[in-house]
């Protein structure tokens, strides 16, 4: 009997072009769906391929070489488990099952545990390109039981998107979660350069008055350089195309936005880390207010402010926007690598930051030439604490930040809604401060709850307590730093 070297489960968009990828790779690859028909319709298609049809996981692990490797493309969260449970009294020690779906990585941690538990071996995979990029390379970023990945990198890296002299987007990111929290970060910077393109798109249109064909234009002009990627790419696209009545389809569209939740771990992850992800959490925000559709349009006719249209150097103002998205862009991979090296010491992952860089580098939705950059910060100073401190961005924040200045300020007199541009501004000027105001802060916390402050006249860790009516007394709570 025909054994195959990879089994795949589920069917849907994503899996039936990740297995039509790996047989095109010289892979043969057994695919199970909990409906039969669409196994039936799938090997019917792809009559002549490499792929063994199966109607049930026992079949399924019949059909597979040994050490068998299972890769689910299902749904995330409980259907995860149940298949798990199903399929651990299948296997043998040594088989490796494989989730590549958006699972949130403390539940790839949970799995890891309770796979290698059992003498099996788990791998949490982030899959990342949607629909096309599962056809024709994605970036794929695993985790998960170190042992299991000498098993499967030949079909990963063989499937992955392809850069710089056929070096695949994929390799080993680290234990248990590790690859999943990679992905979760990934989309959350995502969901952040969405929001800044957006913002540029909507100055232009409704501050500067342009047109759908002059943005194509600017769009395209720009993919042409330092904001050369992806997310520029398709939006360049999308303000060309037209509905069948010639008119931009783009400006037919209901301006409500939806989220699978991705965006949101990663700012609650960040908010357990400490770490002050803004750009990335504004960009979560400005999708929940998109949402609240029918309140805005009644506000609308409430609320007031400055309706003015820009006056002065066009082409000059569209330069500035640039500038500004650039800047804020580097802020959004800065706030998310610094959640990348809180979450490696949290978890004890070693991560290859540099290495990361590369895996987004193709196949992956926020691909773009910016990321050899950071992979050369990260390869001149492996221990760098901020992306912005590495000599290249330095100059780059330099050169942009009177643009991006401009950009802010013009977008608040005007009543533009511009959060993602001014939270990064806010996050850059804060980082550079030497002094802030949490000295008042401290001191209102220990006024109204003793919660005690540190003195710039003393050492670190040292902490004191004021007596500031003269009735709390000399008794201080438990010191609490986040």
């Amino acid at each position: 009997m025909t054994k195959a070297d990879i089994g795949l489960i589920g069917l849907a968009v994503m899996g039936e072009n990740l297995a039509k990828n790996i047989e095109s790779r010289g892979f043969s690859i057994a695919v199970y769906n909990r409906e039969p028909q669409k196994v039936e319709a799938f090997v019917q298609k792809n009559s002549g391929k490499n792929f063994i049809g199966t109607s049930s996981l026992q079949e399924l692990v019949s059909r597979l070489k040994a050490p068998r490797k299972i890769m689910m493309m299902i749904r995330a969260g409980s259907p995860v488990d149940q298949v798990i449970d199903q399929l651990i009294p299948l296997l043998s020690p040594g088989d490796i099952i494989i989730d590549g779906g958006n699972s949130h990585f403390p539940d790839t941690i949970r799995r890891t545990a309770y796979v290698e538990s059992k003498g099996l071996l788990y791998i949490g995979t982030g899959v990342s390109g949607g629909e096309e990029g599962a056809l024709k390379g994605p970036s794929i970023m695993p985790g998960g039981s170190v042992a299991a990945w000498p098993q499967v990198k030949p079909i990963f890296q063989a499937i992955a998107a392809k850069v710089q002299g056929d070096v695949p987007c994929c390799n080993w990111v680290g234990a248990d979660g590790a690859g999943h929290y990679v992905k979760m970060v990934h989309n959350g910077i995502e969901y952040g350069d969405m929001q800044l393109i957006c913002e540029a798109y909507f100055l232009m249109k409704e501050y500067l008055g342009m047109h759908a064909d002059e943005m194509h234009e600017v769009f395209a002009a720009w993919n042409t350089g330092v904001l050369d990627s992806y997310l520029i790419e398709i939006t360049r696209d999308i303000l060309a195309y037209k509905d069948i009545d010639g008119s931009p389809i783009v400006e037919k569209i209901l301006d409500t936005a939806g989220q699978k939740g991705t965006g949101k771990w990663t700012s609650v992850a960040a908010l357990d880390e400490g770490v002050p992800l803004t750009l990335i959490s504004e960009a979560v925000y400005a999708r929940c207010i998109s949402a609240i559709k029918e309140e805005r349009v009644h506000a609308s006719t409430i609320l007031t402010g400055p309706t003015g249209k820009f006056t002065g150097d066009r082409a000059a103002f569209i330069e500035d926007i640039k500038q500004a998205l650039f800047a804020s862009k580097i802020i959004s991979y800065a706030q998310g690598y610094a959640l990348l090296g809180a979450a490696a010491k949290t978890y004890g992952w070693e991560l290859d930051f540099g290495g990361i860089a590369m895996l987004w580098r193709g196949g992956c939705i926020i691909r773009s030439t910016f990321l050899s950059d950071i992979k050369q910060a990260f390869d001149e100073n492996p221990g760098l604490e901020n992306l912005m401190l590495a000599p290249f961005f330095t100059k780059a924040l330099a050169q942009a930040q009177d643009g991006w200045r401009r950009v802010c300020a013009a977008a608040m007199l005007g009543g533009i809604p511009v959060p993602a541009f001014t939270s990064a501004l806010a996050y850059y000027d804060s980082y550079r401060a030497a002094q802030l105001p949490a000295n008042l802060l401290q001191a209102q916390r220990d006024y109204f709850g003793a919660h005690t402050y540190e003195r710039v006249d003393a050492p670190r860790g040292q902490f004191f307590h004021t007596n500031w009516t003269g009735e709390g007394g000399d008794t201080a709570a438990t010191v609490y730093l986040v």
